[in-house]
């Protein structure tokens, strides 16, 4: 895939912000101020929940200035199937039937699960991997690689079968379908899992069962009080400490 850089700007506290296509994906690279330094920066895979880069981007510019902060650069790209990209009629189908059984109060069945989740993994993790290879030759980036956030599931692939990802912070906050807990088991790379315990919009008998998979020796769940747009300020320091210890 080829990389072309859209737009430029040199935020208030210099971090550079890049948005950038790889071919028809939309992304953003964030480095820090110092950058390009002696040392390439360490790169953070910043991942998001399927609402769009536009609506996330508040959150993500703060995460990527937090992790700036520490001399890491971070990026993130669209999901498939959101923001400005073209819509996907079997995960909108998926998401559809999704809101109605959780209006009717109905158990979410496996199926939905799979069919919400599967293909999105399976075509968002080969765009990571590609993201990879095209931002790491940049001049001021380099390795280690951590990834970040975003739809759990996608994290989980992306740490089984991508090397060049040496430590992940996951969020455990969507559904997980019975075939990435199995690949859960593959993953041995350090692990920071966060946890909403009163998560409204996740099973946490789930979660922990997923914990519990991961082949990683070390790996770490954190449990906060709260719903699942609860998580405190707290939260983002453990992480940022958990990826310092790692990435550098």
């Amino acid at each position: 895939m080829a990389l072309r850089f859209t737009s430029e700007q040199r935020l208030d506290d210099g971090v550079l912000e890049r948005e950038f296509t790889l071919d028809e994906i939309p992304g953003i690279l964030w480095t820090p101020a110092s950058a390009p330094a002696p040392e390439p920066a360490p790169l953070i895979l910043l991942g998001q929940p399927p609402l769009g880069l536009r609506k996330m981007y508040p959150r993500l510019v703060g995460r990527a200035r937090h992790a700036a902060a520490d001399g890491f650069a971070t990026a993130t790209i669209e999901l498939p199937g959101s923001g400005d990209r073209p819509r996907w009629d079997a995960i909108d189908q998926a998401r559809a039937d999704l809101r109605r059984t959780v209006a009717a109060g109905e158990p979410v069945s496996d199926e939905i699960i799979d069919a919400l989740v599967l293909p999105l993994v399976d075509k968002a993790v080969p765009e990571w991997q590609a993201a990879l290879d095209a931002l790491l030759p940049l001049p001021g980036l380099g390795g280690p690689v951590g990834y970040s956030g975003g739809v759990i599931s996608v994290g989980v692939r992306l740490a089984a079968v991508e090397p060049r990802v040496v430590a992940a912070g996951l969020f455990a906050g969507s559904f997980v379908p019975r075939a990435i807990l199995e690949q859960a088991r593959e993953v041995t790379i350090p692990l920071h899992v966060l946890l909403q315990w009163d998560d409204e919009v996740n099973d946490r008998q789930a979660a922990l069962d997923l914990f519990d998979a991961f082949g990683s020796t070390e790996k770490t769940l954190h449990a906060n009080m709260g719903g699942h747009t609860g998580v405190p300020q707290s939260a983002g320091d453990d992480a940022a400490r958990f990826f310092r210890r790692h990435l550098r």
